[in-house]
């Protein structure tokens, strides 16, 4: 019985985050309220308020959510050492969140922008941290001879800004492609152009 009701519990915080992500992305923090996530979760309100007991609450476990999402796609630092395959299995993963967590990437634009109001300290205790880790990272690989020389802090940023582009500015993308978003084809297509152009300009073959 404990474990099924783990399980509801689960399912339900999770339906609740994806449709916060949804609502927050479209009407911001300040427009979006308890009620339209509720609604669009499919879940009574006052079950969200059982899990969330506040809409900020929600907006900071969406945003912490979402910071541990970028952190996965980051895993492949820490799994390989060979440039070409980190850097291209980074950018796939960040372009596939980009892709299927569209909403998601909104928020986090939107909160970044704003001068992280909700998750500030978070972002210097463990953002900070983490990017320097991975600027390392690229750091030896300059330091072996592995790839050109390049400033690591804007090779990664370089990386976010193209990646998160596809998420970011999805309407722009679809305008520009016939008021249609990329199919399947047309979007690996782009996973491999961001690869291509990342890997040629510090001297590796994609």
């Amino acid at each position: 019985m404990a474990k099924k009701k783990g399980e509801i519990r689960r399912r339900n915080v999770e339906k609740i985050l994806l449709a916060a992500e949804q609502v927050f992305a479209e009407k911001g923090y300040a427009g979006a309220s308890m009620g339209d996530i509720a609604q669009l979760a499919d879940i009574p309100k006052s079950n969200v308020h059982y899990y969330f007991a506040t809409k900020e609450e929600l907006y900071h476990e969406v945003l912490l959510g979402l910071l541990e999402v970028w952190k996965q796609d980051a895993l492949c630092f820490e799994l390989y050492d060979d440039p070409r395959i980190v850097l291209s299995s980074y950018i796939r993963a960040k372009m596939n969140h980009s892709r299927v967590r569209a909403h998601g990437s909104k928020v986090w634009a939107s909160e970044v922008m704003q001068g992280a109001p909700i998750l500030q300290e978070q972002l210097r205790d463990n953002l900070y941290e983490w990017a320097k880790l991975k600027e390392a990272k690229i750091r030896e690989w300059i330091d072996d001879g592995r790839i050109l020389p390049v400033e690591p802090a804007h090779l990664l940023y370089m990386i976010w800004a193209s990646t998160q582009h596809y998420a970011d500015f999805d309407y722009q993308i679809s305008l520009l492609n016939d008021d249609r978003p990329l199919d399947d084809i047309q979007f690996e297509k782009a996973v491999q152009s961001v690869t291509t152009v990342v890997l040629r300009g510090i001297g590796l073959t994609p």
